[in-house]
């Protein structure tokens, strides 16, 4: 068993829950936040199994009151913070033409700003437990990271989700900025750009063969993909086997953004 503390954001289904559920399994300590509290509670209890491995906090990552008290309850539970996923997100549908500002500035909050205010609160006690360290010189002993759930769509683009891709744009930038200024402290910030997964995003895909089609014919591996292989990759990124990597986006996205055209429909 680990004693490494984990923050998952988002964490009560989908992705998060996944991220959340391969940290415990491979013996770590997670905190699940979400805004969905009965959601998020069922899940903490699910995966601790009567231990202490895992709690929930309450939590709108775009209030800093709210990522103020997700620090301090992950501190009085466990007393350190090890990494971060950030996971929370919200898609809502828009373009230029007919999305409000209030819609717009919501989906940034969410996705953007609520990745900012839990990272810039994580690396702060992050950098504070190094600086009083009396050696620095082997900055791995204790790995740091963070990991930010971008999307296909920092590259790519949805013309009617405008804000949900300028969004993703922005939090891979916010990666690369991030992994240069926090790289002194050793600390490592990542990011994950998933493809078609089979979350609730996708329930109204899977229900549709049509729309289903053109998913399948956009992605070379001919399947959607699952929150668990989105949830090892994460496991990678905030573990001792990626310790050289920093600064950079693993898309998790079944070929698609290798592809310049469209897959025949699989028999």
């Amino acid at each position: 068993m680990s004693d490494r503390v984990f923050i998952v954001t988002g964490a009560a289904k989908g992705i998060g829950f996944s991220c959340a559920q391969r940290l415990v399994d491979d013996g770590h300590n997670v905190v699940l936040a979400d805004r969905d509290s009965d959601a998020g509670l069922r899940a903490a209890r699910d995966l601790a199994d009567g231990t202490p491995r895992a709690i929930f906090v309450e939590c709108d990552v775009s209030d800093p009151l709210q990522v103020h008290n997700l620090i301090a309850e992950t501190l009085g539970a466990y007393g350190r913070i090890d990494g971060l996923v950030n996971n929370a997100g919200i898609a809502i549908k828009g373009g230029a033409l007919d999305m409000s500002v209030e819609d717009f500035d919501r989906n940034l909050s969410v996705n953007l700003r609520g990745a900012f205010l839990v990272s810039k609160a994580v690396v702060k006690h992050m950098v504070k437990e190094i600086e009083e360290r009396a050696d620095r010189s082997r900055l791995t002993d204790r790995p740091y990271a963070i990991v930010n759930m971008s999307s296909i769509n920092d590259t790519v683009a949805i013309p009617d989700y405008l804000a949900y891709t300028v969004s993703k744009g922005g939090l891979l930038q916010m990666t690369r900025a991030m992994s240069l200024e926090l790289a002194p402290y050793g600390i490592r910030v990542n990011a994950i750009g998933p493809g078609s997964i089979k979350t609730d995003m996708l329930a109204s895909v899977n229900a549709d063969p049509a729309a289903m089609e053109k998913v399948l014919s956009r992605t070379p591996l001919g399947r959607p993909g699952l929150p668990d292989e989105i949830a090892s990759v994460a496991a990678f990124l905030l573990g001792e086997d990626s310790s050289y990597i920093t600064g950079q986006c693993i898309y998790v996205d079944g070929g698609r953004l290798a592809m310049n055209y469209t897959m025949p429909k699989p028999d």
